[in-house]
């Protein structure tokens, strides 16, 4: 049988630290930090890409493991990981494998898909699948922690076919270059809630353009009954959810759902 292809995120993993570090509303750090502390190492990250969660972790202090299907990122975060300490460096082991058949020997306390990797399985095949695996790493009383978001549909309606300006920041290596990053949202599927786009990566220096990359993006949204669906066929169920990762409540305010699952009592 042919090998169902994977994104390897190429294009993405060269800008993906600069990207999100200029991305001021991204606040999701310190609620998966301070779980880490809580449960305790070693912590399994699923979808760990370039580090942005996995090296504040093992900061402060916590063993963990990382995943990811995408070599491109992994060897980011290899290289980011050469510049810290040999005793955080310690604590760190990484692994290549998709999310929905990885299978590392070991369970865990927590398991955590920080930045909606879930979003990412197009299929309900995929979906139950992913979170299957995730649980499959729980340690009896283990939790697994992970995010999306809530969808925007006027949001979703008004970007198709508009090229817009997400993020811009400095090259890290040339502080006379500027890269600005463009999303055009080409499509909106509403039967399977999915919508697709391609980012465009755009080196600037003053006014002349110097380099352009673009790389294709697919997401899937969920709603709230849906996922509560998916727990149940992955024989999960919610311990805590919240609206933030400030942990609001889940209501009509919320931007985000946050979940923290276990495996069901009364499952196998």
């Amino acid at each position: 049988m042919k090998k169902k292809a994977v994104r390897t995120y190429t294009v993405s993993a060269k800008y993906y630290d600069a990207a999100y570090a200029a991305k001021k509303d991204l606040v999701d750090l310190p609620f998966y930090v301070e779980l880490a502390k809580k449960y305790g190492g070693p912590v399994l990250e699923i979808g760990c890409g370039t580090g942005r969660v996995l090296l504040p972790i093992v900061r402060e202090g916590v063993e963990i493991h990382g995943a990811d299907q995408s070599p491109a990122m992994l060897r980011v975060l290899k290289k980011r990981l050469k510049s810290e300490s040999r005793e955080v460096r310690s604590k760190v082991r990484l692994f290549q494998g998709d999310m929905r058949t990885v299978r590392l020997k070991k369970k865990y306390s927590l398991v955590i898909m920080p930045f909606r990797p879930l979003q990412h399985m197009h299929t309900l095949k995929d979906q139950i699948a992913a979170l299957t695996s995730a649980a499959a790493h729980l340690n009896k009383g283990g939790v697994f922690a992970f995010d999306v978001f809530l969808p925007k549909f006027e949001g979703i309606a008004a970007a198709i076919g508009q090229k817009r300006l997400e993020l811009e920041w400095n090259d890290p290596e040339d502080a006379t270059k500027v890269v600005r990053r463009y999303y055009r949202m080409e499509s909106w599927d509403k039967i399977n809630q999915t919508f697709a786009g391609t980012f465009r990566f755009e080196i600037h220096q003053g006014e002349k353009l110097l380099a352009e990359e673009t790389e294709t993006l697919r997401m899937t949204y969920y709603l709230y009954p849906q996922l509560r669906a998916l727990f149940l066929l992955a024989d999960l169920e919610a311990v805590k959810e919240y609206g933030s990762f400030a942990k609001t409540p889940l209501d009509d305010t919320a931007e985000q759902m946050v979940f923290l699952v276990r495996k069901r009592k009364s499952g196998r």
